[in-house]
């Protein structure tokens, strides 16, 4: 495979295939063996994840990049096999979560900026010796009644770009993320708010992307979707969102960038891969449009799982079927009733 920046990144966003975020932080994946019962073990962590990646089919046919926390990236298979060689005979890129958290940022209330970025030339070094060919950052803006502030959209638009030139240094992709949460206060967080936000917070980290000397071509941008917040009681149609973020992605992502990967943020599952395919069916961009999932490829194979051996093959089917729903969605062919019939 070609190590220039642009083949990988576009490798990433091949059409009808997307991302597996598989890089839950040690306390996220806590939370989700929590939900199920299970301890969370070096040992059930890397069985869990050799679920996913061995589920030939779902890697094979529609997952073209795995992004892996730093545990996972350096994980041998139960028989041996280093994770990253499983991923690689997938035909899909291994990735690796760089950031380390979002963290408080200083005078600013609940406002947050993500760190990481002290010593993170020679991390990025030892993570491409050992397979990782993409990585991710993850901003995160919060809507309020007084939110974001200016201060806040800038620090992480900022840290992002920074994040990005020393990644392409180093012969990594970025995957630039910097996500508009969906579970803002109430009444503000309007779906017209996320519009906005949205759209302030692209133009600004593609200026700082631009400051910074990112080469377009050799990047990934992983957005929110236009939605209205959890609290907010406003229900927006499949149409509404594919529509609201469309105009946004037009309006601030330049045509050079190969493509565009969502973060699903908490909408369902259906929900998500409903208005990827929405935008993919509807629309005709000059980016691809497909999905960096986590919890939304993962939840009902963690559900099926249950940490047991006897159901590694019932998690793999699960996850197999919304990996599947989601590589139709990427081409704009999902429809409801596929669901169903699953």
């Amino acid at each position: 495979m070609s190590e220039r920046l642009e083949d990988i990144a576009r490798a990433m966003v091949a059409r009808g295939k997307g991302i597996l975020a598989a890089d839950e932080s040690t306390g996220t994946i806590k939370k989700r063996f929590d939900s199920i019962n299970v301890e969370s073990t070096e040992d059930n962590r890397r069985d869990y994840r050799e679920m996913l990646f061995r589920a030939d089919e779902a890697m094979s046919n529609c997952i073209s990049g795995v992004i892996l926390f730093e545990e996972t990236l350096f994980q041998k298979a139960k028989d041996g096999t280093p994770f990253v060689d499983i991923i690689k005979a997938a035909g899909a890129v291994p990735g690796i979560k760089v950031d380390k958290g979002a963290q408080a940022l200083s005078g600013a209330g609940i406002e947050k900026v993500t760190e990481g970025l002290d010593g993170l030339r020679d991390r990025l070094k030892k993570y491409h010796d050992a397979g990782a060919r993409f990585a991710k950052w993850r901003a995160v803006i919060t809507i309020s009644a007084t939110t974001p502030s200016h201060n806040c959209i800038h620090a992480n638009a900022h840290a992002l770009a920074r994040y990005a030139a020393l990644c392409q240094e180093t012969g990594i992709v970025p995957i630039v993320e910097p996500e508009v949460l969906m579970d803002g206060e109430h009444s503000t967080h309007t779906i017209e708010r996320c519009e906005e936000v949205t759209t302030w917070a692209l133009k600004e980290q593609f200026q700082e992307l631009y400051y910074a000397g990112v080469s377009m071509e050799g990047m990934v941008l992983k957005p929110n979707m236009i939605v209205p917040g959890q609290k907010s009681g406003q229900k927006a149609s499949v149409e509404e969102v594919a529509e609201r973020t469309v105009r946004v992605l037009k309006n601030c992502v330049p045509a050079a960038v190969p493509g565009i990967a969502f973060l699903s943020g908490g909408q369902s599952d259906e929900e998500a891969t409903a208005h990827l395919s929405a935008m993919n069916a509807a629309y005709d961009l000059p980016w691809n449009l497909t999905f960096s999932y986590g919890r939304a490829l993962q939840a009902a194979a963690l559900k099926a799982w249950l940490g047991k051996p006897e159901n590694v093959a019932a998690g793999q089917r699960a996850f197999t079927h919304r990996a599947r729903m989601n590589a139709l969605a990427a081409t704009g062919e999902w429809k409801a009733d596929l669901e169903k019939a699953a």
